[in-house]
């Protein structure tokens, strides 16, 4: 069985030469952060993920955690993990100082975050929801429960979780039901039930703080009457110490396709008096506060994509190198040759390898844009704002895909579950469902993103124009062309096709959105090859002036791959987007 080991390199390479570190690190409240000091930053985690984390991934899928009466225990080691997790302060990496952080950039947590996921996806979801709870409280919600509960979520002795779902109100939040009672004191009594809480009980911290959305007895129909409530598993008292138990239960867990290490509650409020609850912000304004949640939540759960495409890529590449089985094509000696050798697995290692290096590069540049917002660059706001939907909802279809491709390599033994292979692709699958669907994300993308935008259109044709100079830099370089052609070809369909979008959205609506999950694929495919395409100039730059690090040829090769075999596919996409509409509505509905 293999083992994961970070790709450190490639990380490197993409903070400093794409995502622009040393910028990075010279923004108003990074100046303690170094490229020297990322570097020490990313081999501990490595160690980490592949020391502590990885051995026992395997055991958390195949256990899972059970839940007895309400009480859950989690599989073997992860308690123990979690403990470590804490104590060695990867926690705490990227929130303030204020409260206990250690105010790390984003661009330096996604990388570490990378790890994480790929070494034990179901372990990560905890601190990555965790890290959306503080960061909806930090925004909105009163100093006094900042003070309260904020240090001890930042250092990971409290947990935090987001309570969206109920059974009968999925992705349509107008339709929650559950109730919030406002007493004389000020706190609220919640009562209700939510499914799908991804780490809604567990074993391994002392508290979990639940936001959760509720409805005021008197609050306005639709999304405007809901607010959100911060729910505690246990009271806290002014002290800081542990109070008595919040009138709520973890009712059951569900049984899964995969991430079975990851505890995903029914949590049960106010089955006795109402759990007591405390308003965060106004009141009827829950779901724009829980909305700064859910967005840190999109880019962390799009770099799941990134991390199972990446573990699952590895444990084929030792597989192809361990397995011989049958003659290589136009192999005319009589030795015996791994499966490596044969042309169509080269294929597959070579599209898992070139497609997750593209979702890496592009879930780090969006993270830099997320710093650069952060210190005030407006540009940069409007850059990250237009990708979220993109890193999500892209990389995580693309994880799906090549958790499968990787799969292949096995043959029949993949579809076997001690082999492993089985558990990437179980795990890829929810990643395009939770933190909104890839079809939610596409009319976010389609609508919010492009056609209502204040100018439409804006943010992405000032993508396509960085996009367009770049590929007009490569094919002044004759061993780059290929992939100027390609990507300018790319960029001319990304073009035609928001063009498209803006001129039918206000009369034609239900024609876009027919092609909204096509345009999500077809903005990620270009965006991805632009970053590739960036990187194979860098690495063609670095072999001319000398450098034999072997690490550039590699970079040229999966760049040079990605042009000649993904971005070819943004024309098909473009010619769905603009004229797909039709055959998407030709069939009546008595037919289906």
């Amino acid at each position: 069985m293999s083992t994961y080991v970070a790709p450190l390199r490639d990380m490197q390479f993409i903070l400093k030469d794409i995502a622009g570190l040393e910028e990075i690190c010279a923004l108003p409240g990074n100046e303690e952060c170094s490229v020297d000091l990322v570097e020490s930053i990313l081999d501990e985690a490595a160690k980490f993920a592949t020391g502590v984390l990885d051995p026992i991934n395997r055991n958390g899928d195949s256990v899972g955690s059970q839940c007895k009466d309400g009480v859950v225990t989690t599989a073997t080691g992860f308690k123990e993990a979690y403990k470590l997790f804490c104590e060695t302060g990867w926690n705490a990496m990227p929130f303030s100082p204020e409260y206990g952080g250690q105010g790390l950039p984003a661009s330096v947590t996604m990388a570490v975050n990378e790890m994480w996921k790929s070494a034990n996806m179901a372990f990560a979801l905890c601190p990555m929801l965790t890290g959306g709870a503080i960061e909806a409280i930090a925004h909105h919600a009163s100093d006094e429960l900042k003070q309260k509960y904020l240090p001890k979520m930042v250092e990971g002795t409290w947990t935090g979780t987001m309570n969206l779902t109920e059974p009968n109100a999925g992705s349509d939040l107008a339709a929650i039901s559950t109730k919030a009672k406002k007493l004389d004191d000020g706190t609220y009594l919640v009562s209700g039930t939510k499914i799908f809480i991804t780490w809604g009980e567990n074993d391994c911290a002392e508290n979990i703080i639940h936001l959760v959305l509720a409805r005021l007895p008197d609050a306005p129909p639709g999304l405007k009457g809901i607010s959100l409530f911060l729910v505690p598993k246990f009271l806290v008292n002014d002290d800081g110490s542990l109070g008595q138990r919040n009138d709520l239960i973890c009712a059951s867990i569900e049984h899964k396709m995969g991430i079975h290490g990851s505890p995903t509650a029914v949590m049960s409020y106010g089955e006795k008096e109402g759990a007591v609850g405390y308003l965060i912000g106004e009141e009827n304004k829950g779901v724009g506060y829980m909305f700064t949640m859910m967005n840190h939540a999109r880019v962390n759960v799009g770099l799941e994509g990134v991390g199972i495409a990446e573990r699952a890529y590895q444990h084929a590449l030792w597989y192809a190198r361990e397995r011989v089985q049958g003659k290589i094509v136009g192999d005319k000696s009589d030795e015996k040759k791994t499966i490596l050798h044969h042309p169509d697995v080269r294929r597959l290692l070579m599209e898992c390898k070139a497609r997750t290096e593209a979702m890496r590069t592009l879930a780090y540049y969006a993270a830099a844009q997320i710093d650069k917002a952060h210190a005030g660059d407006a540009a940069a706001q409007a850059r990250i704002d237009l990708l979220t939907p993109v890193v999500k909802g892209w990389s995580t279809e693309q994880g799906v895909e090549l958790t499968s491709t990787a799969l292949q390599v096995f043959g029949g033994v993949g579809f076997i579950e001690e082999t492993g292979a089985c558990q990437y692709y179980r795990d890829s699958r929810i990643t395009t469902i939770y933190e909104g669907t890839t079809a939610i994300q596409a009319n976010d993308l389609v609508g919010r993103k492009l056609a209502r935008e204040k100018v439409p259109g804006a943010a992405m044709k000032a993508m396509l124009a960085e996009i367009n100079a770049t590929a007009d830099e490569l094919a002044a370089n004759p061993a780059l062309a290929n992939i100027a052609v390609n990507l300018k070809n790319g960029a001319n369909s990304l073009s035609t096709a928001t063009d498209w979008i803006i001129a039918n959205y206000d009369s034609n609506p239900q024609a876009v959105h027919a092609g909204s999950v096509p345009f999500l694929h077809l903005t990620g495919i270009v965006a991805g090859g632009w970053l590739m395409a960036k990187s194979a100039g860098i690495a063609a730059s670095r072999i001319a002036a000398g450098d034999s690090d072997t690490f550039y040829p590699a970079k040229l090769a999966t760049a040079e791959y990605f042009a000649t075999h993904q971005l070819p596919f943004a024309a098909a996409y473009a010619a769905e987007v603009t004229g797909g509409a039709a055959s998407v509505f030709g069939l009546p509905e008595n037919l289906f």
